[in-house]
C-alpha cells in the first residue's frame, strides 16, 4: 500500500445540514488523517476551474448555483491509498443508488446532493489540492 494525500471537500448541504463532523469521524475511523483542513466560499472563476470537465454542459450553471451556495469544508486527507479509500467510503455519486454504509448511502439526497467531493486520481489529487491549498502537499 501506498501513502497518498487526497482532497475532500463537504459540500454546502451536509455543512448547513451540520455533517461535517460525522464525515469526517467517519474517515479518520478508517485510518485516514485530516493534514490541513480549512471552509471557505467558492467563487465563480475558482468553481470553473475546478468542474472545468463539467463547464461546457448544460447543468453546470446548477453545480455552480450549488457548490456557491454556502461554505464548504474542504480537506487533505492522508493514508495508504487514501483516493481510492475515500471513494469507497464515500460510495457511488448517486446517493439515490449508493449502499447504505457508505457516506453518501447514509447522509446523501440525491446525485448534487451528495455530501462531498473527492479527488479520483493521483493527478487530479495533486491538482485539487494545489487549487485549495497552494501546494501538493498541504500537510500542516
Amino acid at each position: 500500500m501506498k501513502k497518498e494525500t487526497t482532497l475532500i471537500l463537504v459540500k454546502p448541504d451536509a455543512v448547513a445540514d451540520g455533517l461535517t463532523g460525522e464525515v469526517f469521524r467517519r474517515l479518520e475511523k478508517e485510518g485516514l488523517r485530516i493534514i490541513n483542513c480549512r471552509m471557505t466560499r467558492l467563487h465563480p472563476a475558482l468553481l470553473r476551474e475546478h468542474y472545468a470537465h463539467l463547464a461546457h454542459l448544460p447543468f453546470f450553471p446548477e453545480i455552480e448555483q450549488f457548490m456557491a451556495s454556502g461554505p464548504v469544508v474542504a480537506a487533505a486527507l492522508q493514508g495508504n491509498n487514501a483516493i481510492e479509500r475515500v471513494r469507497e467510503l464515500l460510495g457511488p455519486t448517486d446517493s439515490t443508488k449508493a449502499p447504505k454504509g457508505t457516506i453518501r448511502g447514509d447522509l446523501g439526497k440525491d446525485k448534487m446532493h451528495n455530501v462531498a467531493h473527492a479527488s479520483d486520481s493521483p493527478e487530479n489529487a495533486k491538482a485539487e489540492l494545489r487549487r485549495f491549498f497552494g501546494t501538493e502537499e498541504p500537510g500542516v
